[in-house]
């Protein structure tokens, strides 16, 4: 079981996400932006997954902000628009998983499962 926190701007999308999560055994705590979760991580996160694309604090500045206070977070960003992950001038922290939308639950689940143990 790992410790995530979910930042995902899309209300259905975020609780859809997070009881996948918690049925596959992982305690989640999930946030509608980048800024609240920013706020509400805490030392005992395993897991970082958040959107890339939100209004305010997008998911890259969080996770760089994230790592900067627990280096050992791991990150995974979830995204409908993956050209933003590769084109964009400021790429995503080395270590970090992309699973691009749409995907189905197991392929969250999966996804997690190998970045949880890599």
């Amino acid at each position: 079981m790992a410790r995530i926190i979910l930042a995902e701007d899309d209300d259905a999308m975020r609780q859809f996400l997070s009881t996948a999560l918690e049925r596959a055994g992982h305690e989640v705590v999930s946030f509608p932006d980048g800024q609240t979760a920013l706020a509400g991580l805490a030392d005992h996160h395993d897991l970082l997954i958040a959107d890339i694309v939100m209004p305010g604090l997008d998911g890259v500045e969080l996770a760089r902000r994230a790592r900067a206070r627990a280096p050992s977070l791991r990150v995974m960003f979830i995204t409908g628009f993956a050209a933003v992950v590769l084109d964009s001038e400021k790429p995503p922290l080395p270590g970090t998983a992309v699973l691009s939308k749409p995907f189905h639950l197991r392929d969250l689940v999966n996804h997690v499962e190998r970045v949880l143990a890599a």
